[in-house]
């Protein structure tokens, strides 16, 4: 098991074991980003199309913010990474950087779930993380670049988090071909949605998670009977229970339904044989 996936080296980026520790070490990033976040107050006016005015731009703060860091990541390379997918995909640039080599480590497909991320991040994960909002106070007293910043953090981590999914089907697939090739020619969704479930495993993270939360959200020197805790944990394990888990694994249906779709050249060179 590795800290870190090599993207240059299949048998790394496509081991179950460094994918799953992989996982495991997003939790933490997801909820000390969602810590960071609930400091601040909803401040819904940011999720607003045309609730702030931006020259020449029609559409929410939070959109333009996270547009604009997506286009200045682009420039260096980061779109190209295939654990990476953008919230603008149409809009981001060419690198200034030479590219990089990646080996064909997934099927071409195209599968971005980040549009049903952003909303389910914005009408239900956030209402119910953070602190309620008597009223908002305008851009000269609420922390709108702040609350923006980090949304966009939670937003990317999250994303990350499930598109992953697209390694755990790949590594899959490889190592029970016959079963998912079968599953996948009938189009039987709810035979791959069975086939890719683990309820136990499932059962862990969420236990994994409230340990967590309650462990990053509390002072370390606080030593009270009730010690306070800067999230609110339900929220924390309801995210992941209600949306992270379930898009993960929508990502890795969808990403199988297209595994035998438009070969590769690889692929065609197999099947040729």
């Amino acid at each position: 098991m590795e800290d870190t996936i090599d993207l240059t080296d299949p048998r790394s980026a496509l081991d179950l074991s460094n994918i799953r520790y992989q996982l495991i070490r997003l939790e933490d990033t997801i909820i000390f980003h969602l810590i960071e976040r609930v400091q601040f107050p909803l401040n819904p006016t940011i999720y607003m199309a045309g609730a702030i005015t931006i020259p020449n731009f029609h559409g929410s703060f939070l959109d333009y913010i996270l547009m604009q860091q997506e286009m200045i990541h682009a420039l260096v390379r980061r779109y190209q990474a295939p654990d990476e997918y953008a919230f603008f995909p149409d809009l981001i640039p060419e690198p200034i950087l030479a590219p990089l080599k990646y080996p064909q480590l997934l099927h071409p497909n195209t599968i971005n779930f980040n549009d049903e991320l952003k909303t389910a991040y914005i009408k239900h994960i956030l209402p119910a993380a953070c602190r309620p909002q008597a009223a908002d106070r305008g851009e000269q007293y609420e922390n709108y670049g702040s609350t923006a910043v980090n949304d966009v953090a939670c937003l990317q981590a999250l994303s990350r988090r499930i598109h992953f999914g697209k390694f755990v089907a790949e590594a899959k697939f490889r190592a029970e071909k016959e079963k998912f090739t079968d599953l996948i020619n009938r189009r039987d969704i709810d035979g791959i949605t069975k086939e890719i479930t683990n309820e136990a495993v499932e059962k862990q993270v969420l236990r994994r998670l409230e340990l967590k939360a309650r462990t990053y959200g509390t002072n370390p020197g606080d030593s009270s009977k009730d010690p306070k805790v800067k999230i609110n944990i339900d929220a924390v394990v309801a995210m992941y229970k209600d949306y992270v888990i379930p898009m993960t694994k929508e990502v890795e249906v969808g990403y199988l339904l297209q595994r035998l779709t438009n070969p590769t050249p690889e692929t065609a060179a197999e099947n040729s044989h």
